[in-house]
């Protein structure tokens, strides 16, 4: 079954969109992933949205740890990742 991941950017990394959201704190070989795993649906499908720059937009494109991000959403049993950019 397709698990979708969205890593956040800018405008598209809050969870008020999502069916039943609960947050997940989780630590990967790479460090810790810039935020929280948000786990909900959209329109029946299971999701998981990562904050690319942080809760509070305090990573700078250049700090995010873009490995244990994506390791971070592997684990939580994604099959696909969609970026977003601003």
């Amino acid at each position: 079954m397709m698990k979708v991941g969205v890593i956040g950017g800018s405008g598209l990394d809050n969870p008020d969109f999502f069916e039943q959201p609960r947050e997940e704190t989780v630590m990967t070989p790479y460090g810790a992933p810039s935020s929280p795993l948000i786990h909900g649906g959209i329109a029946g499908r299971e999701v998981v949205l990562l904050g690319r720059h942080g809760q509070e937009h305090t990573i700078t494109p250049t700090r995010v740890n873009y490995r244990a991000n994506v390791y971070a959403l592997k684990q939580a049993g994604c099959t696909h990742i969609l970026a977003t950019t601003a």
